[in-house]
């Protein structure tokens, strides 16, 4: 936001420089991007009259002017400009005058001839003098301009103009009123606020207002103003504050709307009254109603807006733009004047939604004041009045007070303020620090009860208090010291064990991607299955290729690995951790944590011995390698996976206990060559269900001391046997002493009978008490033969 030094100093006159106030706002909260002047620098600029104006004897387009800037003599200037006539104030450069640069280099004015006529320093437009140009010509000064006088001092261009980053949480610092108040409360000044007083009605107009949705617009305030006298200009020094703020003149009428917002921050909208039909009426949009906006934009309503409406339609995008319809013209001498609050929830993203961004949205949407909407019609209709003439009529208000936001006071203790800050402040200055505030405080010696004003949408717990609290104490009043903090060693923390996953992919060559949780709709497409729902599009998207809410975390990857791919990279190994929306609709979208690889090429770099192409069983290795070393195997299992997008043959789900981790497999062949990709290698998992892996606790048993025994076991089996099952059973019968289990071959050829295959397990067995006797393995392999014969008609194989 930006707001003239002057105009700040007129709330509040520090005794502090320009650098020490920006100081002071940034180190309170309110970062100070800029501070500079109105114009850049020049001299030799002053106040001229022309006093004589003739053709240019040998060009059609110039002049011939005789200019009066106070001296003796009268300047000879010639001038070619469309504007340019006699009586004309003007900004006039003098022999000498430096003016800003023009590509880098000063404008330096010289006496000298055009078209053999000479020419004694120059007239000049707004942008020869670093403003900005409102009009094709000269600029035009009022006419009681003092002749003579430098122009810096005349337009005030020496003015430091703040330019202030507001934080989306501090929307009662978007004006004149709030950044004051700031300055105030460091300073320990009072406030110089300006008189505000009610005009009295002279008229019996009064605009008939209802509001159909007082969730949204729970205070809707209308008055009208008529017979303005449209020929008197915005004064001087209105504009001035409009220009400083980066906010062009346009009118009288709109010229003090927005002088309101930035002085006090209540955005105000001005209809034409003779172009509003029957009563003005504050509702919910219809769902296809369009209505065309003040920039001339006709858009259609979805039907979850508020607008301001007549019995013709819609006439104001509520909070946001007014219509064209009835918008204030040059010729507009009857208006009635809008002063509402706006619930926050009622305007949020409903401008964006448009590709809209305005100086009323911003502000609504932050929070408005919702006791301002009387004081800043009331500050709008005396400068009508005083200044235009206009005679006002009775105020028409509608609220209901119920639904208007609750300032509920908060409790605060003593102690917190010490525990949050490391310091120790007087009660007494806790009261006055809160109290400069507006915080209503009250002491028990204990505690503080804090109501919040009506302003401060931000305060709503103790710990908004302990922030406000060191804001005005001040940052560089705290000593630097560590906070105590008990050390917990239970190693459960998420941000912890999500940095511990990710260092095991790290150590396994893979690098960390980070994009949006956004993707392109036609990759998206790519990944349609009817687990992951429906692709829901944004609405203000910030590209195409990122049109729609991501399904899984490979719409993201993906065109990562094509683009290393492209760039002779062909050993890729990415993850990613981050949010898959997964739902039919918004309202009943699933956010899921997750955490997704890829990888494709060799199983390693080509400096290693072994070069072949990554496999099923390599991905497998990789994915395994997340979940805790700790965990018993006999809890592992693996299902076919059944998504569309991945290679029905070569792919599986994850599970721990019969609990889904997450998928991974091969990208199925038609969506790798949608992308122009080789194989690829996917896999996308819960991060929770993994961190909950993590997090439990496992006892960790001392090494035996004693030999463990390996018994091979080679069973004939029906194709259609899943070697997963006879893994399970092999681990129930094979007894306590089975410590560790593995399929170490498969076979599947001429030499077995039709439709059956060959595994082969190997077995690991091992006691902490003692050396195993055969006898006792003996008598684990038996019932391992014997359960896989009764339960699969398992053969063993002698060799």
């Amino acid at each position: 936001m930006k707001i003239s030094e002057n105009w700040l100093r007129q709330w509040v006159n520090s005794a502090n420089t320009s650098a020490e106030l920006g100081e002071q706002l940034t180190m309170a909260g309110l970062e100070l991007d800029g501070a500079d002047t109105v114009a850049p620098a020049f001299s030799g600029v002053v106040v001229g009259e022309v006093v004589d104006c003739q053709q240019h004897p040998d060009a059609d387009r110039l002049r011939v002017t005789r200019v009066n800037v106070g001296e003796p003599e009268l300047l000879q200037i010639v001038c070619g400009a469309p504007n340019v006539r006699t009586g004309l104030k003007v900004a006039v450069a003098k022999v000498g005058a430096v003016l800003p640069p023009i590509d880098g280099k000063p404008f330096n004015i010289k006496k000298g001839k055009l078209r053999g006529v000479e020419s004694q320093g120059m007239l000049c437009g707004a942008s020869e003098i670093g403003l900005e140009n409102e009009i094709d010509g000269l600029l035009e000064l009022p006419s009681d301009a003092p002749i003579g006088k430098d122009i810096r001092d005349y337009l005030g261009l020496d003015a430091v103009i703040f330019d202030v980053s507001i934080t989306p949480n501090r929307g009662d610092c978007f004006s004149a009123l709030g950044l004051a108040r700031e300055i105030s409360v460091i300073n320990r000044l009072s406030l110089n606020r300006p008189e505000i007083y009610q005009i009295t009605p002279t008229l019996g107009i009064k605009p008939d207002v209802k509001v159909l949705n007082d969730d949204a617009c729970p205070r809707y305030l209308a008055q009208y103003v008529g017979a303005i006298d449209r020929t008197v200009a915005s004064p001087k020094w209105l504009t001035e504050y409009l220009t400083a703020s980066g906010v062009r003149s346009h009118n009288f009428l709109v010229d003090v709307t927005n002088f309101i917002l930035l002085e006090l921050g209540q955005p105000l909208h001005a209809f034409d009254a003779d172009k509003i039909v029957g009563d003005i009426v504050v509702r919910t949009a219809h769902q296809g109603e369009q209505v065309e906006l003040l920039n001339e934009q006709t858009i259609t309503l979805i039907g979850d807006e508020l607008v301001i409406a007549d019995e013709m339609g819609v006439l104001a995008l509520a909070g946001i733009m007014g219509g064209l319809r009835s918008a204030v013209t040059d010729e507009t001498t009857n208006i009635v004047l809008e002063s509402a609050h706006f619930h926050q929830l009622a305007i949020a993203a409903r401008a964006r939604r448009f590709g809209l961004h305005t100086d009323a949205s911003q502000r609504f949407e932050r929070g408005v004041d919702f006791e301002l909407p009387l004081t800043a019609l009331n500050r709008a209709t005396a400068l009508i009045h005083d200044i235009a003439g206009g005679q006002v009529g009775p105020i028409s208000t509608v609220e209901n007070v119920a639904k208007l936001p609750k300032r509920e006071p908060i409790t605060l203790s003593f102690a917190k303020i010490e525990q949050l800050l490391g310091i120790s402040l007087p009660a007494d200055e806790v009261v006055d620090i809160l109290t400069r505030l507006e915080i209503k405080t009250t002491f028990d010696g204990q505690q503080f009860t804090c109501l919040p004003p009506s302003h401060r949408f931000d305060i709503n717990i103790p710990e908004d208090l302990v922030e406000e609290i060191a804001r005005i104490y001040g940052y560089h009043n705290i000593a630097a010291c560590l906070p105590n903090f008990a050390v917990d060693m239970s190693y459960d923390n998420t941000a912890d064990l999500t940095h511990e996953l990710k260092l095991t992919l790290a150590n396994s060559g893979y690098f960390e991607a980070v994009s949006f949780s956004f993707s392109d709709a036609k990759v998206e497409a790519l990944f349609d299955d009817e687990q992951l729902g429906a692709v829901l599009p944004l609405a203000n998207p910030i590209s195409s290729e990122l049109a729609v809410m991501r399904r899984t975390l490979l719409s993201s990857l993906l065109p990562v690995v094509s683009y290393n791919l492209k760039r002779q990279q062909s050993r890729v190994r990415l993850f990613e951790t981050g949010l898959s929306f997964v739902g039919q609709d918004i309202a009943n979208l699933v956010q899921t944590p997750s955490l997704a690889i890829v990888a494709t090429g060799l199983v390693a770099d080509e400096s290693i011995y072994d070069k072949r192409a990554m496999d099923f069983f390599d991905f497998k290795r990789d994915v395994e390698s997340l979940l805790p070393q700790r965990l018993n195997k006999s809890c592992m299992s693996y299902e076919p996976a059944d998504l569309s997008f991945l290679h029905p043959g070569q792919s599986a789900y994850l599970l721990v206990d019969g609990v889904r981790v997450g998928w991974f497999g091969q990208l199925h062949p038609s969506i790798s060559k949608s992308l122009d990709l080789p194989v690829v290698w996917v896999g996308q998992f819960s991060i929770e269900t993994l961190l909950g892996l993590w997090r439990t606790s496992q006892a960790v048993n001392a090494p035996s001391k004693f030999p463990s025994v390996r018994r091979d076991l080679a069973f004939l089996v029906d194709k259609s046997v899943r070697w997963q099952d006879l893994m399970n059973d092999i681990r129930h019968s094979a007894g306590k002493y089975l410590t560790d289990l593995w399929l170490f071959d498969v076979y599947q050829g001429d030499r077995l009978p039709e439709g059956k295959k060959s595994l082969a397990f190997a077995m690991l067995f091992q006691s902490v008490d003692a050396t195993l006797e055969d006898e006792v393995i003996k008598s684990a392999m038996d019932k391992v033969a014997k359960t896989l014969t009764n339960k699969h008609g398992a053969q063993l194989r002698d060799s």
